[in-house]
């Protein structure tokens, strides 16, 4: 764990306001990865008064965890619970980025770092917190980059940390962070637990991830209708999303919200056609021919049957097998459990079985599935298995919707001559 102190209340003046309408806002053309190139591009970080969390109503800023949640109310939850408990709150910047289909929150802090931080700073001044945890994967680069990112910040008052967390799945969900650095233990500790009043050390607390706190500090230094130039009036700003799969140039691009999906496939010089991943391992399964125009936000593609989720798109090749990817996405979560309740450790991994005799031609395993499913649905003690879920439910309305031939040829010939497997799956 690397510490130092740093400034309390704190946000930008107006400064040398970026282009509004540039979609360069998080991953700069010429990356700022030290506190003086940080500066010079927005400013120096300056003492101010609150109305935080009403900036971020004004400008509609949703969290980018996965979850999209409004952020300006999580900042009024834990700045009120400080009122209310008279404790200093606990701000913790989640860096870990546990879903292994996404790497935005790690292209955000390699290319700039202090960007993350200033959002931390900031929201701790707004809630009234005297600590900042920046979660990050242990011995990662992440790790390091932050670490080397705090030594150069001048130190004042408000203490700052780089903690380590475990490579797993599950370890970056907020409560589970929050359970960490209270006792080590890195499982979610429950959907009633409320850490906006009683996180961190029993304090108020709250959790954000980094391209939150970016687009927050952003959304401080230079105001909403700024942070709104570009991107819809539901959902203003830009999006970090994280392309891979069967693409020509995987990676991640800064696109505004509500950008048809096949200008951000085009990012990644890939045609809006076949089957992607959208969301992550907890997303959904879609025909990207049927949804080519649909913008890409919250709104527009739950509308379509889709989620933004963790911001991720990972494009199946045209012989990939949506059924076989499926099934390894489900075992991963089976194994990736907290085996805290019956959903977890028996729910997942039979639906997990169930998919995969499934891919070798078993029929019944359809029925069991279409029988399993709503039983495990929201009954988990955290929304880990909810996840699963989704995915499984996507991939059975995919192939007897829309795949019924494809599905006939696993139940006939017991499979399919599918290529390696494309979705990445990493440490459960």
């Amino acid at each position: 764990m690397s510490t130092a102190t740093h400034p309390g209340p704190a946000t930008y003046d107006v400064y040398r306001a970026p282009n509004p309408t540039a979609t360069d806002r998080l991953l700069p053309v010429r990356p700022t990865y030290g506190l003086a190139q940080h500066v010079a591009r927005i400013g120096p970080l300056r003492s101010t008064t609150g109305g935080l969390g009403q900036s971020l109503d004004a400008a509609g800023l949703l969290g980018r965890g996965g979850a999209g949640f409004p952020t300006g109310r999580k900042v009024h939850a834990v700045a009120a619970a400080v009122a209310r408990t008279r404790l200093p709150a606990v701000v913790v910047a989640n860096c870990c980025e546990g879903d292994p289909t996404s790497t935005k929150d790690r292209v955000l802090i390699s290319r700039s770092p202090h960007l993350v931080i200033d959002g931390a700073v900031i929201a701790a001044s707004a809630v009234g917190a005297d600590r900042v945890v920046l979660a990050a994967g242990e011995n990662s680069a992440t790790h390091r980059i932050l670490a080397a990112a705090v030594a150069e910040r001048p130190g004042t008052a408000l203490e700052i940390g780089v903690v380590g967390v475990p490579h797993r799945y599950i370890a970056s969900e907020a409560t589970a962070l929050v359970r960490f650095l209270n006792s080590g233990d890195a499982r979610p500790a429950g959907k009633l637990l409320p850490i906006w009043e009683r996180g961190v050390g029993g304090r108020p607390t709250l959790v954000d991830n980094a391209e939150t706190l970016a687009q927050l500090a952003l959304i401080s230094r230079f105001g909403p209708d700024w942070f709104a130039a570009v991107g819809t009036p539901a959902e203003p700003g830009t999006v970090l999303v994280s392309i891979g799969g069967a693409v020509p140039r995987p990676g991640v691009v800064e696109v505004p919200h509500g950008a048809p999906l096949r200008d951000v496939l085009a990012c990644a010089g890939a045609p809006a056609t076949g089957w992607a991943l959208l969301g992550g391992l907890a997303g959904r399964w879609i025909e990207l021919s049927g949804v080519a125009g649909i913008g890409y936000s919250t709104a527009q593609l739950a509308a379509a049957g889709g989620v933004r989720g963790v911001g991720s798109i990972i494009v199946l090749p045209p012989d990939g097998c949506l059924l076989t990817e499926t099934a390894r996405i489900l075992h991963y979560q089976a194994q990736a459990g907290a085996r805290q309740c019956g959903p977890c450790m028996f729910g997942l991994p039979a639906i997990a079985a169930d998919m995969t005799t499934l891919g070798r031609g078993d029929r019944g395993a359809l029925d069991r599935l279409r029988r399993r499913l709503p039983v495990i649905n929201g009954r988990g003690a955290c929304s880990h298995p909810d996840g699963a879920v989704a995915l499984a439910a996507s991939a059975l309305a995919a192939l007897t919707t829309h795949q019924p031939g494809h599905l006939r040829q696993h139940l006939t010939a017991g499979g399919c001559p599918a290529p390696a497997p494309v979705v990445p799956l990493g440490a459960a």
